[in-house]
């Protein structure tokens, strides 16, 4: 599996950004599709995750986007979205797309748990 993702940038506090990841080499399916990020200097943290085939209620986030951020996924373009929203200079970091089988089990906020991923996409938010 290849992950690419894309859509970062610069953007003032309280913005909106919108980052993609598409795969390549195989669907998403039965599969744990995550998002993290990594400011400088700091641990890859983090942000959501969902479950491909299952219902919303299988998503889970961070308690610091909570409210603000949401996973999406696109079936048809095997891609998975984060919709950001209300961003925070916090918020700046190198944000990660990561995929991982379901039969891994829990963990879903490790990112040792994760077996791909994208290259990252740089959002910076300016106050």
């Amino acid at each position: 599996v290849q992950l690419q993702a894309s859509g970062g940038g610069l953007v003032q506090a309280g913005g909106s950004l919108r980052l993609s990841c598409a795969a390549s080499g195989r669907t998403f399916s039965s599969y744990v599709l995550g998002w993290f990020r990594q400011a400088p200097g700091k641990e890859r943290e983090f942000v959501t995750a969902m479950r491909w085939n299952s219902g919303s209620g299988n998503t889970y986030y961070a308690d610091s986007v909570k409210g603000r951020f949401t996973i999406s996924r696109d079936y048809a373009e095997n891609t998975v979205s984060l919709q950001m929203n209300s961003l925070k200079p916090e918020d700046t970091a190198v944000y990660y797309c990561a995929a991982r089988p379901e039969y891994y089990g829990g963990g879903y906020f490790r990112p040792q748990r994760y077996d791909y991923w994208g290259q990252g996409t740089l959002v910076t938010v300016s106050s």
